[in-house]
């Protein structure tokens, strides 16, 4: 009997880090749906396949290898990418693919092959409203643009990743209107998700509140 924990929320707002920390705590399986994107968008510009180019892009899918072992690492077609999908000509690429109903079919798909009978704690835009929407926990991260975009430039200094906090702000901003007003999936709260407004909270405080809820309905 698997137990699924979603996380949904716009970019930067936590929901990664808080993912894999909960997942350590309780032995759960930790799946970055959003990593799943980037690998589609890393394999595009690979091969330099354009977002209207659907018919190139559904080859691509149709033999595509997505893996992520339990230390975090991630592999395209057995290529570790772990770092490679977060730079910023994926990141420019990653959201207007995301509205493409061919790739969001395939990695629902993936997805759910991943976490299927399995303790899961997964996270993303949709998962909640699309990909479980009978979670037994839904959880909606959020967080003001600003202290979004601090934290994602912390992170890609971090990774020696060139960036300005009004490029990685805006960057932010665009992605959360492509991301909310999209046809498919578009991202948004579901009814049953609990909010918490991560802005004002140490890291740790929010999985100490998003554990509290899992251990409460479990």
């Amino acid at each position: 009997m698997s137990f699924i924990v979603a996380i949904d929320g716009p970019a930067g707002s936590g929901k990664g880090t808080v993912a894999k920390l909960i997942s350590k705590d309780l032995s759960f399986v930790n799946i970055d749906t959003g990593a799943t994107f980037r690998c589609v968008a890393l394999a595009m510009l690979q091969k330099n396949i354009k977002k209207e180019e659907e018919k190139e892009i559904e080859k691509i899918l149709k033999n595509i290898k997505i893996d992520m072992k339990a230390d975090g690492t991630i592999l395209l077609n057995n290529e570790v990418v772990t770092d490679r999908i977060r730079e910023n000509d994926v990141n420019e690429l990653v959201s207007p693919i995301s509205t493409i109903k061919i790739v969001r079919e395939k990695l629902l798909e993936i997805q759910r092959n991943i976490a299927s009978g399995k303790n899961v704690v997964m996270e993303g835009r949709d998962i909640g409203t699309v990909v479980f929407p009978e979670a037994d926990v839904k959880i909606y991260l959020d967080a003001s643009a600003e202290e979004r975009a601090r934290r994602r430039l912390k992170q890609n200094k971090e990774k020696g990743i060139e960036s300005s906090y009004e490029e990685v702000l805006q960057n932010i901003k665009d992605r959360d209107k492509r991301d909310s007003s999209r046809e498919i999936a578009p991202l948004k709260k579901a009814e049953d998700a609990i909010l918490i407004d991560s802005t004002n909270l140490e890291i740790n405080e929010v999985v100490k509140a998003i554990e509290e809820i899992i251990e409460k309905v479990r």
